[in-house]
């Protein structure tokens, strides 16, 4: 687990409802002192938008009221775009276990977004097991990730 984390949010659409609970219910048993903080949908049969529960988690974000998160949807593309509409969102998506460790080592992602309908439960919870253990490599990478925001002067959290 990623020192300094205590509060991981999750968010979905009817797509990605059924993987979000599974990495829920992995990261539960993986990291149980985490708090984990669902902010929707419950349900993976009655249709929804993502962006509505994208928001949920960006704002959560954005306050400090989480640390990290996971996002999933149909493709994951939706829910990514929506979240990195937040100022302190930097949303990866992966769809194989390297990308899920590259997005934090390179990125800083503190948001794994996972696509839905393409990847199997076993393999979304191992992504998010590599995801939150991986720490961000910093050096050359920080330069990267501060142009990433529209103010370049911003720091790193």
């Amino acid at each position: 687990m990623i020192a300094g984390v205590h509060k991981i949010g999750l968010a979905s659409d009817h797509a990605g409802y059924y993987i979000k609970i599974a990495v829920r219910d992995f990261l539960a048993k993986w990291a149980p002192e985490v708090e984990l903080i669902d902010y929707g949908t419950d349900s993976g049969s009655d249709s929804c938008d993502y962006p509505d529960f994208a928001h949920k988690l960006g704002d959560a974000l954005d306050k400090g009221e989480v640390d990290m998160g996971v996002g999933v949807c149909g493709s994951g593309e939706g829910i990514q775009m929506a979240l990195n509409k937040h100022r302190s969102v930097r949303a990866g998506l992966a769809w194989m276990p390297e990308i899920a460790s590259l997005i934090r080592q390179h990125n800083n992602a503190n948001v794994l977004v996972l696509p839905g309908r393409f990847v199997p439960v076993q393999e979304a919870q191992e992504m998010a097991e590599i995801f939150f253990s991986t720490d961000f490599e910093g050096g050359r990478h920080e330069r990267r990730v501060r142009k990433i925001a529209t103010d370049y002067g911003e720091t790193l959290s």
